[in-house]
Parts: C-alpha cells; structure tokens; sequence
C-alpha cells in the first residue's frame, strides 16, 4: 500500500507475537507495548531535518547536527499514552498533546471528549500515537484536530493496522505516511482487527 511503511525489524516482530498471545498479562503488555514504540521511532524520525552547530569539544572546536524542529508527539487517549514514554525515552524534548477520543460501540464513530496542544504546531514535527488503526475513524479524527491547530508535517504510528482503516485514513488524508509493526487482515463485524491482539486499551490497564 502507498505511503504504509511495515517495520520487520526482528525484535519488533518477536515483541508483536507476545502482545498477540491472550496470556500476556497487562504488566507484560504494557512493557513490551513501550519497548516496541522505542524501536519504531528510529524509523519513523529518519527523516527529520537537522540543522549544524558549533561546539566545543574537550579538544578542540568542531560542529555537530541538532533536530531542526521541535517534535510533538499526540496519543490518542487512552491506548496512545501507552507509547508515549517508549519514545520519549528516545526523544525527552519533545513535548506531548492530547486528543480525547473513544469509538462509539454502537455507530463506530469516534467520539472526542479531551483535548490539549503546544501553541506552536505549525512549527513541529507531529508524530500522532494509537495502538489499532482500525476502522480508521478516530485517526481521521485526531488528524482532522491536529490539522485544524496548525499541525501540518504529520506521521501516524500505531501497532497493528486493518487495510479498511487504511483505506479510511489515507482517503482522508492520503499525504500522511503510516508506520505499523502489522498489517492484520480484517475487521470483524464489531470492528475488531483479525487476528489482531484484542482491545488494546483493556489490555493495557486491566479494564473491560
């Protein structure tokens, strides 16, 4: 699929096969969840523009490159926050927003209730969290808000990835790159991933 990018990295695809198995326990999963947001993020940020500067070393005076652009990472609430801290261990300048939103269970349609964002969007880089993209409408929905602020150079990363929400998003927003560990096969009549790993947010913290 155009501008999907599938991350085969080896211990991500070990960690995915754990997050799958229904006897991972809500610890277990949120750990590995973390660990696996930490490999992603080298993919997703190798792009980023830098910017030389000069410093001093313990010898002499030399330059070096710095990110250009602050970087601003957006969970979708709840699931996202569970990917935040394993990107910021790799990226602890950047500043974090928040988008409120939960699936209606009856219409599928996203619902927002929460949302917060640094003042300057327009000049960060935006790298928006959720575990599932599944049916495709809280992304849409997050980026709608996101773009709506001034948010202009935008990622989407999530975990798994149903080719219907795809399809959804990127008729939506066809310029904004995704980056999964999965592509699953398919929906189930509730709007769940197959094979998938099961509600995401419940998984996290215990809930049901």
């Amino acid at each position: 699929m155009k501008n999907v990018h599938i991350l085969n990295h080896p211990l991500i695809q070990q960690k995915l096969f754990y997050l799958r198995d229904e006897r991972t326990i809500n610890l277990h999963f949120r750990t590995m969840l973390n660990e696996i947001a930490g490999l992603m993020v080298y993919e997703v940020t190798r792009n980023l523009p830098l910017r030389e500067r000069e410093l001093k070393t313990p010898l002499e005076k030399t330059s070096g490159f710095v990110l250009s652009r602050p970087v601003t990472l957006v969970p979708i609430l709840r699931a996202g926050l569970a990917m935040c801290d394993g990107i910021l261990s790799l990226i602890p300048k950047a500043r974090v927003g928040h988008v409120g939103l939960y699936r209606d269970k009856e219409t599928l349609q996203p619902v927002e209730y929460y949302l917060k964002f640094p003042t300057d969007l327009a000049e960060s880089e935006i790298i928006v969290i959720d575990p599932m993209l599944a049916t495709g409408g809280s992304a849409v929905a997050a980026i709608d808000v996101v773009k709506k602020h001034g948010g202009k150079s935008i990622s989407f990363v999530c975990l798994v990835a149903a080719p219907e929400g795809i399809n959804t998003f990127h008729a939506q927003h066809p310029e904004i790159p995704i980056y999964t560990a999965a592509l699953d096969r398919e929906l189930n009549e509730k709007g769940y991933i197959l094979p998938g790993l099961g509600d995401a947010g419940d998984r996290i913290y215990g809930t049901e």
